[in-house]
């Protein structure tokens, strides 16, 4: 049976809320404990690190307990709901840290905090976009629904980009403490309100019940998938130069653009990419899916990407920081990575099918734990090397005045070099194993959906 628009609409609203909260912690949780709460920046890139190693034992285990679950809800309903809770919950508290809290203190905070946090996404995360071969049949119905979450996702994801700064202005009335601590209470609520409408509207199908894997075996099914640890080792890459970006684009409009009016300007910014990223996951992606197969699509994205980055160093070394300059280079990226975004889950989703056809059993939850454990694993690397740059650029983290101090040259060298260099290298590593490895074609999971149907066929019959 066909999704219905209910169907549609509601999970991508779930999708709009998760990536609100994600955006927000992996964007702005470095320069909310460093540049406001005075971490000092190498402490919080440690802190993120160690966070994502953990996340390496935590995700997969969670893909374990999902798919032992067996409830009158079905086994990815309620850990998403439990899960969203939760994890609304810890948001709060993370971006509302004691103003009383220094030094070994506040650290303490901020790790307890920043590792409970990834936990409970993790709880809601792995189930979300494990349902999408639950409830789809395959084909264009999974790759249209893959489609619309991401850019739904996107729409999240964006809209946090583009509206963090100034409501945290105007809801902290100066005050950028407090105006993040209401800020996250906000994007909890909607994230609950959100996920609750989805657990609300979607049901799975009995077909996609197997066994439970045990830990051994969810290992051995990902080592065996090559196809799935080719897209998740990509999936790496891609998001760690994204974000690189992310992490330090604040701090290159702060104390290399500056002037009174870099909050507005990173802001246009912002409204720029995002709304670029939104129009690429859902015209520009479905109107190059009419002329060119997916892995075509993904080849062409990444050539936006390293072009749109190599441009942006050159504007950069010619001193040509204009917002209307940074149009150019911002559009080509964020094209580009809307569309990545779009492609790696289709790709993802589609080695279930691939894994089911090898190893003789579908891995839902195994496969897509793998992309939460990776895609927080880059964020945890691109904090990391974020915090590395502002320590050795020495950026400053004065925050008192609305016309901050812009920093020497040598240390907007290192903040140009790192957001630009590092993901160009980043994409053309993920490019290269791609083109390596990844064989999925449109020919091929054709050929992969009818032998799937008449092996299903053979089952039922010998059963019967």
């Amino acid at each position: 049976m066909k999704l219905r628009a209910k169907e549609k609409v509601a999970y991508g609203l779930g999708a709009v809320g998760k990536d609100m909260v994600y955006m927000l912690s992996a964007s702005y949780i470095l320069y909310y404990y460093q540049d406001i709460m005075g971490v000092s920046a190498i402490a919080m890139g440690v802190i993120l690190m160690i966070a994502r190693v953990f996340d390496a034992f935590n995700d997969p285990v969670m893909g374990v307990i999902v798919a032992k679950t067996r409830t009158r809800w079905g086994k990815f309903r309620p850990w998403l709901m439990i899960g969203t809770i939760l994890n609304a919950a810890i948001l709060y508290v993370m971006f509302a840290a004691p103003p009383s809290l220094d030094g070994g203190g506040l650290v303490a905070y901020a790790a307890i905090t920043y590792i409970l946090w990834g936990v409970t996404y993790t709880m809601m995360d792995i189930p979300y976009w494990s349902m999408i071969p639950a409830f789809t049949e395959g084909g264009k119905e999974r790759e249209g629904l893959s489609t619309l979450a991401r850019s739904c996702a996107g729409v999240g994801s964006a809209l946090v980009t583009i509206i963090t700064v100034k409501c945290v202005d105007i809801l902290g009335r100066g005050n950028e403490r407090v105006g993040f601590q209401w800020f996250a209470l906000i994007l909890a609520i909607l994230f609950i309100v959100f996920i609750s409408i989805t657990c609300f509207s979607i049901k799975e199908k009995s077909t996609v019940n197997v066994d439970s894997p045990s830990v051994g075996q969810m290992f051995k099914a990902l080592i065996q998938n090559d196809q799935a640890m080719a897209v998740v080792i990509a999936i790496v890459l891609i998001n760690c130069s994204l974000y690189i970006t992310s992490n330090l684009v604040i701090y290159f409009f702060k104390y290399d653009v500056g002037g009174e009016g870099w909050m507005n300007s990173y802001t246009l910014f912002n409204t720029f990419g995002g709304g670029i990223q939104i129009i690429s996951m859902m015209i520009f992606f479905p109107l190059l899916r009419k002329f060119l197969s997916a892995i075509r699509i993904f080849y062409v994205s990444f050539a936006m990407a390293i072009i749109g980055y190599a441009a942006l160093l050159l504007f950069m070394s010619l001193d040509l920081t204009g917002i209307v300059v940074l149009f150019i280079p911002g559009f080509l990226i964020f094209t580009a990575f809307g569309m990545l975004t779009v492609l790696t889950t289709v790709f993802l989703a589609n080695t279930v099918d691939y894994g089911e056809l090898k190893n003789n059993r579908r891995d839902e939850s195994v496969i897509f734990s793998m992309q939460t454990f990776v895609v927080k694993l880059a964020s945890g690397v691109a904090a990391l090397i974020a915090s590395i740059c502002l320590a050795v650029s020495n950026i400053s983290d004065d925050t008192s005045n609305t016309v901050v101090e812009l920093g020497t040259d040598s240390s907007v060298a290192v903040l140009r070099m790192t957001m630009t260099i590092i993901p160009i290298i980043g994409l053309l590593a993920a490019v290269f194993l791609f083109y390596k490895k990844y064989n999925l074609t449109d020919e091929k999971l054709e050929q992969i959906t009818i032998a799937i149907k008449e092996k299903r066929g053979k089952e039922e019959q010998s059963v019967s």
